[in-house]
């Protein structure tokens, strides 16, 4: 079975694969921060139904991180995500392993843990707003726009990871 192609190191496509993604993570950061001005200056209090039962625009203010994880320690998440955005920039190329799809899943990590780390930083909390729920029987924690970001990178980084299991020992192969 033959593997996915993966791109030379400061190739032409390199390049344009590097600066489509960064465009990408560019939009998707501004969307949050648009998003999250949006409902600051509307602070909708009460939610407002989206899909009647099943999705609402709930304005909340999280001082946490993901489900209100470290609750009051909006500094430290604020330190760490930065700490987290310097690793991933300093090995990018050695996390990528070149694999393209990886360009894009890093870079939108980096925008949603921008996103959140402004809010922080300049509101004191995380601005999140869509709420997923089944009537009033389930209720997924209320997200916003870079938390998908996140999940979403993290997520195709690690399908990645497993349909691209053999690179390891590609590159011990050919000396690499």
């Amino acid at each position: 079975m033959k593997s996915w192609a993966r791109l030379e190191p400061h190739s032409a496509a390199e390049k344009k694969l590097l600066w489509l993604s960064g465009m990408v993570a560019v939009i998707v950061l501004a969307a949050d921060l648009a998003t999250k001005a949006y409902f600051v200056r509307w602070q909708l209090g009460a939610s407002r139904d989206i899909i009647p039962g099943i999705l609402s625009f709930t304005y909340v203010r999280n001082l946490g991180a993901a489900w209100s994880m470290f609750s009051g320690y909006g500094w430290a998440l604020t330190v760490f995500g930065l700490a987290v955005i310097g690793v991933m920039v300093i090995f990018f190329r050695k996390l990528t392993e070149n694999c393209p799809e990886r360009y894009l899943a890093l870079l939108l990590v980096i925008s949603g843990v921008i996103g959140n780390s402004i809010d922080r930083i300049f509101r004191g909390a995380v601005v999140d707003f869509i709420h997923v729920h089944y009537y009033n029987q389930w209720h997924y924690p209320v997200f916003n726009i870079a938390d998908i970001a996140i999940c979403c990178g993290i997520t195709a980084f690690i399908i990645s990871g497993f349909f691209r299991k053999d690179l390891g020992k590609q590159d011990a192969d050919s000396g690499n």
